[in-house]
């Protein structure tokens, strides 16, 4: 979009102005300037090596919105540069993932693995310019011969080949004639650069994996610091959005960039997003996958999109989040409710209400008529004034919560108790009358009274009950599996200490399964995808991967309000 056409959209008020962050500072200054001939042009690189998580999420918001917002487009763009750790099944989440949030790739779908040849003929360029050469030495001489931050490096024997014979290597190399770890290809720049990325990094290495788009191919394979700005200049992106670990890797691109003479992608950079309670490396969150610690990458106690799918987040809650979190240039740790907060405010106004018995006591209204049933209205969500009622029956028998009754209870108790009155919500006013016990003395039966003329939105019993309980009638309930899911780490930062294991830290209450739990008939078939608000109870969404039809499990999003003590 031009400035023109970005000043007559605020104009119109297609968009609502609210004070710019720093990259939106600059995409304006950029357009006011004409840079780029007025293209805003963003991409989404993701590795395919594992599944994305909430940190990947605020990046597609950002490259993704940013593009959508300033009228132009965003490239997915596959980095698929390690073939060892790379799979289809985590390609296609990822596309998932994305469109899930509501974004599309209107820029195109491409794959570093699209441009290696492109990438095999600039490393030939820069051989032949004398930047480049192939190093015979082991990985472990090379990171000795770094040097240190403050302490300049030493030169590789193998640094001053000429260029026809590194060009021989590097084409023998490609033709697969050594050995895995036998020759490198590095980049001739500075041994002494203050930025230890700037001494010398390589280029290239020989990996003999089959990858899943070029098969057995190549033998060589581009590294990420050599292949990704190129990519980012193929592709002639304008704004080259990454997160703030990758600030020390612009200079190398850019010399790259400067020394092929080729489209100038600029790389700008923001904090990334670190939430506590929480870990945001794939390889760590793959090992708790393979080692079962969770049941999946979609696992509902994963910070990945697919788990925070499967728990009963919305995307409207993430890119709400994402916006509330904003773009930042240091680093800090955003507190996981603030998370949650964002999928509350979201459900309070979409989701559906009902009703559900957790941990059942049954209720039994004795002066009620055997065998009948009344349909009772009720608010389908009273945030929502179009959402209209629903109806759900109401009989002698019931089920309520074990929590919501007492056998000796204070004056502050307002749930059921001997001598206390309650509504049912939605229906009538009762009076508890008695208990039935087993020979644990457990509370196994509650019998109470109704008044009859005390029925909700009709009564006139002139009865007062300070206490609303939520129910379920006993013949229709559907019999349900509710999973209950916490933090999944018991400390806020279970990888910060380098020296001890993560795993150590995993919360053993993460998880806690409900069976036996009653739920009201139309929830048995419950459309996946929706979350509801149990009533009293918070908000659960049921689970795309157990359950059938008529025997649900359901999972717990959220709570109705923040609980977590930390």
């Amino acid at each position: 979009m031009s400035k023109e056409g970005h000043n007559e959209a605020l104009e119109s008020g297609a968009e609502t102005r609210k004070p710019l962050n720093f990259i939106e500072q600059k995409i304006e200054a950029d357009l006011a300037a004409g840079k780029h001939g007025g293209r805003i042009h963003t991409r989404f690189p993701p590795e395919p090596n594992g599944y994305l998580h909430i940190g990947h999420a605020k990046a597609i918001c950002v490259s993704f919105g940013l593009a959508q917002k300033y009228g132009g487009v965003t490239n997915l763009r596959f980095d698929d540069t390690n073939p060892e750790k790379e799979d289809t099944e985590y390609v296609n989440s990822i596309r998932e993932d994305i469109a899930w949030l509501g974004f599309e790739w209107k820029g195109g779908e491409f794959y570093t693995s699209d441009y290696f040849e492109q990438l095999y003929q600039m490393a030939l360029q820069l051989i032949d310019a004398g930047k480049a050469y192939v190093d015979d030495q082991t990985a472990e001489e090379i990171a000795a011969q770094k040097g240190a931050p403050g302490t300049p490096g030493t030169h590789s024997p193998y640094r001053d080949r000429s260029p026809e014979e590194n060009r021989a290597l590097f084409e023998q190399m490609r033709a697969g004639a050594f050995k895995e770890g036998e020759r490198v290809l590095r980049a001739k720049i500075d041994m002494a650069h203050p930025n230890m990325l700037m001494r010398d990094p390589l280029m290239y290495r020989i990996k003999y994996a089959h990858h899943h788009r070029t098969g057995d191919a190549w033998c060589i394979y581009p590294m990420y610091d050599f292949a990704h700005g190129q990519s980012d200049s193929i592709e002639h992106i304008t704004h080259s959005l990454c997160s703030l670990e990758f600030e020390n890797h612009r200079p190398l691109y850019n010399w790259f960039i400067e020394q092929l003479g080729i489209y100038p992608s600029e790389q700008t950079e923001f904090a990334r997003l670190n939430l506590n309670y929480t870990i945001m490396s794939k390889r760590k969150l793959l090992r708790l996958v393979q080692e079962g610690v969770v049941d999946g990458w979609d696992d509902p106690r994963m910070p990945t999109i697919s788990g925070l799918r499967r728990r009963g987040f919305t995307p409207e809650a993430i890119r709400n989040f994402a916006d509330r979190v904003g773009l930042a240039k240091r680093n800090n740790v955003i507190d996981f409710s603030l998370l949650e907060w964002a999928l509350r405010d979201h459900l309070n106004r979409v989701a559906p209400r009902a009703m559900a018995v957790l941990k059942p006591l049954k209720l039994v209204v004795v002066n009620y008529p055997e065998g009948q049933i009344e349909w009772m209205p009720t608010t389908i969500n009273p945030e929502d004034p179009e959402s209209g009622t629903r109806t759900m029956p109401f009989g002698r028998e019931l089920w309520i919560e074990q929590d919501d009754f007492r056998i000796e209870a204070n004056k502050k108790w307002f749930r059921l108790a001997p001598g206390k009155t309650v509504r049912l919500k939605s229906a009538f006013i009762v009076e508890y009358v008695d208990h039935v016990t087993n020979a644990e003395g457990e509370v196994t039966e509650v019998h109470v009274k109704y008044f009859e003329n005390s029925r909700s939105g009709s009564d006139t019993s002139g009865i007062k009950a300070k206490g609303t309980l939520h129910w379920v009638e006993a013949d229709h309930a559907v019999d349900a599996e509710v999973r209950l899911y916490d933090r999944l780490f018991s400390v806020p930062s279970p990888d910060q200490d380098a020296d001890v294991d993560f795993m150590q830290y995993v919360n053993p209450n993460s998880l806690e399964v409900l069976h036996g739990a009653k739920v009201e008939p139309y929830l048995g078939d419950a459309e996946l995808g929706v979350s509801f608000q149990f009533t009293r109870l918070g908000y659960f969404t049921r689970d795309s991967k157990h359950g059938r039809p008529g025997a649900p499990v359901f999972n717990r999003a959220v709570t109705l309000k923040d609980g977590w003590k930390g």
